[in-house]
């Protein structure tokens, strides 16, 4: 079932070959893509945030999945990545596309509110995670991947993520569900 081909985002292909020309070698892989759409769908009218836009490959699937009363902030610190995403929805309303370090943002905006967050940069996952976790609404997604080791990870990344696993899962205001598919998933929510 995984194997299943997806449907892709509009903007997908498009994205997809400007990463490749930058070489840009951190995307998440598809059937992330498709859980990020099929979550946000499930919020309309929501509130969204990305930690890590890279070229916007992710951020595609969560704008295919998104209503007309939604919107979107995504992050990343690369100005050269973000103008892939700035090229494809630039001028959509509903998207802010900021050049940031993400830590930076998370204690900067305290008082933000989010339906799904989705991190897939050190900020908000691995540095400042209990800022990010504040930053969500009751009932609301937290969506991380990369969990299962890949092989961009550094030496000893492994230790970073056991860590954030055993602190996840001690969380009493949280139901998580970590996942062994795609790239190592874990959904929470937000009790």
């Amino acid at each position: 079932m995984q194997d299943t081909p997806l449907s892709l985002p509009s903007h997908y292909p498009g994205i997809l070959a400007a990463s490749e020309a930058l070489q840009f070698s951190m995307p998440s892989d598809l059937q992330t893509g498709s859980l990020l759409r099929t979550l946000v769908t499930s919020r309309p009218g929501g509130q969204f945030l990305e930690l890590g836009t890279g070229t916007g490959l992710s951020l595609s699937w969560i704008v295919e999945g998104m209503d007309e009363q939604s919107s979107v902030i995504s992050i990343d610190t690369s100005e050269t990545y973000l103008s892939v995403a700035r090229d494809h929805f630039g001028s959509d309303p509903r998207v802010s596309l900021l050049c940031s370090d993400g830590a930076a943002w998370i204690e900067a905006h305290p008082e933000e509110r989010f339906d799904l967050i989705f991190a897939d940069a050190w900020p908000g996952k691995y540095e400042k995670l209990e800022e990010a976790l504040s930053l969500l609404k009751k009932g609301a997604f937290y969506v991380i991947d990369d969990m299962r080791p890949q092989p961009n990870w550094p030496a000893g990344h492994e230790e970073h993520v056991a860590r954030l696993l055993d602190t996840l899962s001690g969380r009493k205001d949280l139901c998580l569900t970590a996942m062994n598919w795609s790239t190592g998933v874990l959904v929470a929510v937000k009790k």
